[in-house]
């Protein structure tokens, strides 16, 4: 497994995402339908530049590439020419394909990735200004996109709120989500590993309070995922792919904090968000997507097959007689290898398949979510975990 798994990333992924790159107006192509066309004016998501630009740095950290960091120089320069709004600071949602601003929607889930882009940068690079403007996006969020009970959501472009379509699904509009404050704890674990910053580190039990207070439903097991401003939750909703990404992630947040009031706290719930995705989503080869209202959605995202990888193989590394897990990766590696993968010549992976392995052709391989981040991010964690399964 971990020998495909690299080359899956070094001879799939990478040259992949490097053929997107837009040589005219910079940045990366926004868009790719099914049929492998790129749409060469199609917006630009400020969030998938975000993302590219964390995968190509991470990726030459792990293979030494210089090709990779001059690929993530790239997407930095696109994001500090045209992502970047400079008179009200922080990252538009999307710009036109030659960089004129588009949705100039402020969003807190946006500013998040470019943090988390930015500090990888930092830590690769050790060149400051992309920590200095990292920094500049964290005292965005918080003097302008929380409040004393979590963090807000959408804004316009000079932060007054805005209602939160880009982030509420399934029939709901959602005020707060689970998603944006997880990406925001995701963003705030990378930036106080790099500064160590003591108000950074106090943002980040905050957060571990909220997931534990707020978010995590103790009867369930399980995440609630919209909420109205109270924290009310929104719908009956059951998000795999989110519950297995959060428990990792989470880990990985208490690992940088090596605090043991955290520890303790929080890993009973991120090993019951492993346990639960395991006995509800797993089939045995692969994941379901979510369950509403008690109907599952069979279809086998992307996303949710990548993170399912990493999710499994943490809960592995956290209690070694989880053997079923550490199958679990091999068997939901196998599904993608066979089935995720899109075997087309330069392609990439599929949006998403049903429970049988059959592509959607209404799904574009490339849009302003469908990104490098999930599917390079399990690349580069097994990669660095170096765990093996067969």
């Amino acid at each position: 497994m971990l020998a495909e798994i690299k080359e899956h990333l070094a001879d799939k992924i990478i040259p992949f995402w490097r053929s997107m790159r837009d040589e005219a107006c910079g940045g990366y192509y926004g868009y790719m339908g099914f049929d492998g066309c790129i749409d060469k004016t199609a917006e630009k998501g400020c969030i998938l530049n975000s993302r590219i630009i964390w995968f190509f740095a991470n990726a030459y950290e792990i293979l030494k590439m210089p090709e990779l960091l001059e690929e993530a120089r790239h997407g930095l320069e696109f994001m500090k020419t045209h992502c970047v709004d400079s008179e009200y600071g922080g990252l538009y949602w999307s710009v036109s394909y030659d960089g004129v601003p588009l949705d100039t929607t402020k969003h807190t889930y946006n500013q998040a990735f470019a943090i988390y882009a930015l500090s990888s940068v930092y830590r690769i690079t050790k060149e400051t200004e992309y920590l200095k403007m990292a920094e500049e996006l964290y005292d965005i969020i918080e003097n302008n996109c929380r409040d004393w009970e979590g963090y807000l959501e959408a804004f316009d472009r000079k932060f007054r709120p805005v209602s939160n379509e880009k982030l509420s699904e399934n029939g709901v509009m959602a005020e707060r989500t689970m998603n944006t404050l997880l990406h925001v704890f995701e963003a705030y674990t990378e930036l106080y590993r790099v500064t160590g910053r003591q108000d950074v580190k106090g943002k980040l039990e905050w957060m571990l309070e909220l997931i534990e207070e707020r978010v995590y439903n103790f009867r369930l097991k399980r995440q609630e995922v919209f909420f109205d401003h109270e924290y009310k939750s929104l719908i009956d909703l059951h998000s795999y792919g989110h519950d297995i990404e959060a428990a990792w992630l989470i880990d990985r947040g208490i690992e940088i904090l090596n605090e043991t009031v955290c520890r303790d706290r929080m890993e009973p719930i991120t090993k019951m968000l492993t346990e639960q995705v395991y006995k509800t989503a797993f089939d045995g080869r692969s994941l379901a997507n979510e369950c509403e209202n008690g109907v599952v959605d069979e279809d086998r995202v992307w996303w949710v097959q990548a993170e399912g990888v990493v999710g499994f193989i943490n809960g592995y590394q956290k209690d070694k007689n989880k053997k079923e897990y550490l199958e679990a990766a091999a068997r939901i590696w196998g599904f993608i290898r066979e089935y995720v993968t899109d075997k087309r010549e330069g392609m990439e992976w599929f949006w998403k398949v049903d429970a049988q392995g059959k592509p959607y052709q209404d799904k574009p391989i490339v849009e302003p979510w469908k990104c490098p981040y999930h599917n390079g991010r399990m690349c580069i964690e097994v990669i660095r975990r170096g765990i093996n399964a067969t």
